[in-house]
Parts: C-alpha cells; structure tokens; sequence
C-alpha cells in the first residue's frame, strides 16, 4: 500500500489477474487461462483504451462437472462478484467439468 494524501491506497490489481486469482480460489481448475481481447473490439461497444473491457476465460474444475452450462456461468459470475462483473464490458466462456 502507498500513501496518498493521507490516505492508503492499494495498488491497482490488473482485471484479468483478479479474474485469475478468483476462479482459482473459487474452483481449484485444473485449467484455467484468462484472455484480454479487448484489442480486437477496437470500434466496437464497451471498448476503452487501454484493454481490460473484454475477457476469454477457458477453465476446466471438478466443480463444474454435470452442471448445465447456465449454472456453469451463474457459478463463475458469483464467484467472481459485481465488483469485477462491473469493470467489464464482456466476458467469454468455455467450462468443461473434470
């Protein structure tokens, strides 16, 4: 943490390596990779400079074996919560269950 005015701010965290940490946290996958593609939205809704808009997330967990592929998703966004859920534009899913 540094100081800033007073105040203790926290370094920012890059999105894709929150989106990492989380779902490794959240799901233990024998694979994961997390892909910022936002550069080949350039033009596109949601773009903003500088990356971080829109996400390819490949994982693969025990967790998610037999589950639909919507309770697949919902399991993914809640773990990974509005706050991240927020600072992106889109997120790209493949979930295959171990």
């Amino acid at each position: 943490m540094r100081k800033m005015k007073g105040v203790q701010m926290r370094k920012l965290e890059r999105t894709a390596d929150l989106i990492e940490k989380t779902l490794r946290e959240a799901f233990d996958p024998q694979e994961l990779e997390v892909s910022d593609v936002s550069e080949a939205h350039r033009g596109h809704s949601g773009f903003q400079e500088g990356g971080e808009s829109h996400f390819e997330v490949r994982i693969t967990a025990a967790h998610f074996s037999g589950m639909s592929r919507i309770s697949q998703h919902r399991a993914i966004h809640a773990a990974l919560g509005r706050d991240c859920i927020d600072r992106i534009h889109a997120l790209a899913l493949t979930v295959r269950g171990a």
